[in-house]
Order: C-alpha cells, then sequence, then structure tokens
C-alpha cells in the first residue's frame, strides 16, 4: 500500500467514523424526545446506592437496572 492510499484511507475511515457520530447522536436525540413525550409520572426506587440496584417505574412497567453512578447521585439528591 502506497503512502498516498494509506493516507486516503485514514482520511476516509475518519470521515466514516465522525458520520457515524453523527447519525448516533441523532438517534439518540430522537429517542430522548420520545422519552420526553411520555405522560405520567416516572418513579425511581433506589434499593441500595452501593450496588447501584434500582427500579424504575411508569405507569403499568417497571424496569430493573444497576448503575452505582445514578444511584448515587440519587442518593446524594435525597439528603
Amino acid at each position: 500500500m502506497s503512502d498516498s492510499t494509506r493516507r486516503a484511507f485514514v482520511k476516509n475511515s475518519a470521515a466514516a467514523a465522525a458520520g457515524m457520530t453523527v447519525v448516533g447522536a441523532l438517534v439518540a436525540e430522537e429517542a430522548d424526545a420520545k422519552v420526553a413525550a411520555t405522560s405520567g409520572p416516572i418513579v425511581a426506587y433506589v434499593r441500595d446506592p452501593r450496588t447501584g440496584e434500582i427500579s424504575v417505574m411508569a405507569g403499568e412497567r417497571e424496569v430493573k437496572l444497576e448503575d452505582r453512578k445514578i444511584a448515587a447521585r440519587l442518593a446524594r439528591a435525597a439528603k
């Protein structure tokens, strides 16, 4: 592979990566807009801030997740 071909490859790869980043940001923004349109209250129950165990409830749905950072932030906010 010649130097100019390597440069072109790196340049094209960087452009493709940047394009995918923009696409990902747009998809995330659209998903956030859909979530914001959800009506009704959302409740987060932090079972244990040290383990990060959280139950998120909205309407009839309940989702359990583990995220120590979010659990710690919620626990600090509740003090």
